[in-house]
């Protein structure tokens, strides 16, 4: 499974919403994630992929494609 693949998957998972309404250009605003949820989501995202995401470069993320973008170069 790819990044973005298993990022959607996490998203999904996380924030209820369906897989396939997700994209690259999905913002978490227009899936009405509130800051719990985002906390939430990253601490998904970084038992997964086993990185450490600090709370700057969350207020950077605002698409499922910039979280992607953002483990991609921490591979």
């Amino acid at each position: 499974m790819n990044v973005e693949a298993k990022v959607k998957s996490i998203v999904s998972e996380q924030l209820e919403v369906a897989l396939e309404s997700l994209t690259a250009e999905t913002t978490f605003e227009e899936i009405d994630a509130d800051s719990l949820d985002i906390v939430e989501l990253v601490m998904a995202l970084e038992e997964e992929f086993d990185l450490e995401i600090s709370d700057q470069e969350i207020e950077n993320i605002k698409t499922i494609g910039d979280i992607v973008k953002y483990i991609e170069s921490k591979l």
